[in-house]
């Protein structure tokens, strides 16, 4: 019947207890049961329907039936529960910083614009490692006046013309990576272009016999001013990194300016530079004034005035970001990550922004005065000595012996990182263990390069080489009057079996091994006469050791082959020197 307990629970146990009712937390102290007032029913009533009761269950049929709180027991404590909302929302934190990250990482890498690093068949091999596993690291360094593109345009790029890389540096880490040596070209260097193709198009554009080296550019992208560049030096080329005329404005913003010096208060109405003397942080549009004034620097050529002036605002720019006291908060350090990585053009080795990280590790604890800078040695083009210059022969040479022997260009630590095989490295490769063929069976190509920006070529010069070759049973060795100009002798050879022919011809005619090269271009071993083999039929090198402490091959009475007031060291405090025809 109404408000009896029909199947209540046995034993005593009230209905209240049995949905989880605790007595035990509405006692007083003295013993008092505190149970709390009865709840407002739906129509405004107390709902007391019937008794709570003692324990007996014997509710009422009103319909508040005297529910108790459901529960399971104490609550938890507060702390637990904002502990686990608060461990909730870090890591939500941190799974969302984890994928910005990712997400911005990916957003600075597709900044990056990635191109071939070689676009001729005259490829080098890499330099090999020394007897530690060490291996040097050689890096073109290069400055685009861009044509095209509305801010360089702004900048003073024009829009005509083409691209042209105005700045070339060749860096070059020793193996150990003790020093580091900087070796500029002026932009009216006269030099040979060899052939290349543009990647992404599949023009070809024709080998160039004399050309400014800073149009190489044009020639299908800044592979081509690497394949420029080995051809010019024998140098195998790692990596490139091609910085646009903004990229320098963003770049020096970015760093809260670099730092330079003149000595006298200069203002250059072409290039609209204007400085007082001594030292001036300069930023934006004056920085890009500075990396191009040209005349109001020492006296006013290209070879030695801006050069100059170039070499002192990188390595016043590479002091900044390495003692990084202008990047003092992410949001700079986010500038600078921006503005280089839009601005940049990497070789595919080069292309993400880890690698770039690795690389500046690698780099990072080469000590300051162990940076040296030079000038390509030059001398003024005997077809236009007003306008262009071109590598002085021999210094030149024996620069570029000294960077293919890891030798440092401010003499200490003077000795050459050992070879593990034959040679310095420096893309020749090693003497097969497979034997060559027959002599009478090696078909041979000789090519005439003796001509340089200097002299015409040797006459006959293929000819007489052709003539030795058969002397010593070399029967199928002929001529090949494809035009090249070449510096130094070499032999080339199509990868895939010639290597140990390439080797014997090499060694018939006293050429070293270094000398021995793959190339894509020959179909045969090909024996290309340099400039430094224009008499003889002995190569002039065979067999001949340099003197101790003779790294340029010089006599030793001879002084150093590098001018030591050509070198800027990496501690050089010196300012600008300013034509006195520019002051105010």
């Amino acid at each position: 019947m109404p408000g009896e307990n029909e199947g209540g629970p046995a034993h005593g146990v009230s209905r209240a207890e049995q949905l989880g009712w605790d007595e035990s937390l509405y006692r007083n102290t003295n013993g008092d049961h505190a149970v709390p007032p009865p709840r407002p029913s739906a129509d405004g009533g107390t709902g007391d329907g019937g008794d709570r009761g003692d324990g007996g269950g014997e509710g009422g049929d009103g319909t508040g039936s005297g529910r108790a709180r459901r529960g399971e027991g104490k609550k938890k404590p507060r702390w637990r529960r904002v502990l686990v909302w608060t461990s909730a929302g870090l890591a939500f934190v941190l799974v969302a910083v984890a994928v910005a990250g990712f997400l911005y990482l990916r957003h600075l890498n597709s900044n990056l614009t990635k191109d071939e690093l070689n676009l001729s068949g005259e490829q080098l091999e890499r330099a090999e490692p020394n007897a530690a596993g060490q291996t040097p690291l050689n890096i073109l360094l290069l400055g685009s006046d861009s044509r095209t593109g509305d801010e360089n345009q702004d900048l003073g790029g024009g829009g005509e013309g083409g691209q042209r890389a105005d700045v070339q540096l060749l860096m070059h880490a020793s193996a150990d990576r003790s020093n580091i040596s900087l070796i500029s070209v002026p932009r009216d260097t006269m030099v040979s272009i060899p052939e290349c193709t543009d990647p992404d198009t599949g023009e070809v554009y024709p080998e160039v016999a004399r050309a400014r080296i800073n149009s190489a550019l044009d020639h299908g992208g800044p592979g081509c001013v690497v394949a420029t560049w080995e051809r010019m030096t024998d140098i195998p080329i790692d990596h490139f990194m091609l910085l646009d005329f903004a990229g320098v404005v963003e770049m020096a913003d970015a760093v809260g300016g670099v730092p330079v010096c003149v000595d006298a208060n200069i203002y250059d109405d072409r290039s609209q530079l204007r400085l007082e003397e001594g030292t001036t942080v300069v930023e934006g549009e004056q920085a890009l004034q500075w990396l191009r004034t040209r005349h109001g620097f020492e006296n006013g050529s290209d070879a030695i005035g801006r050069t100059r002036a170039q070499q002192m605002y990188l390595s016043n720019m590479a002091d900044e970001l390495q003692s990084g006291t202008s990047l003092t908060n992410p949001t700079e350090l986010m500038d600078l990550a921006e503005a280089a990585t839009s601005a940049l053009t990497v070789d595919h080795g080069l292309g993400s922004v880890q690698r770039l990280y690795e690389l500046g590790e690698d780099l990072r604890d080469v000590p300051g005065d162990r940076i040296n800078s030079v000038t390509l040695p030059w001398l003024p083009d005997p077809l236009n000595p007003d306008a262009t210059v071109i590598p002085d022969p021999e210094k030149a040479a024996d620069l570029f012996e000294l960077v293919r022997g890891d030798i440092p260009l401010d003499d200490q630590d003077a000795e050459p990182a050992e070879p593990t095989d034959e040679g310095e490295g420096g893309g020749a490769s090693e003497s097969p263990e497979t034997p060559a063929d027959p002599a009478a069976d090696i078909p041979v190509a000789v090519r005439n390069g003796t001509g340089d920006q200097v002299n015409a070529p040797v006459d006959g010069r293929a000819g007489v080489i052709t003539d030795e070759l058969h002397r010593q049973g070399f029967l199928l060795a002929g001529t090949d009057a494809t035009e090249v100009s070449a510096p130094a002798t070499q032999v080339l050879h199509p990868d895939g079996g010639n290597e140990a022919n390439a080797h014997a011809v090499a060694e018939a005619l006293g050429i070293p091994a270094e000398a021995v090269l793959v190339s894509a271009t020959v179909e045969s071993v090909t024996v290309v006469i340099g400039a430094d083999w224009r008499e003889g039929t002995a190569f002039p090198a065979a067999g001949a050791e340099p003197t101790e402490g003779d790294a340029g091959g010089e006599t030793d009475d001879e002084g150093p082959v590098v001018d030591e007031e050509s070198i800027l060291g990496g501690d050089d405090e010196s300012c600008m020197s300013v034509n006195p025809a520019y002051t105010w």
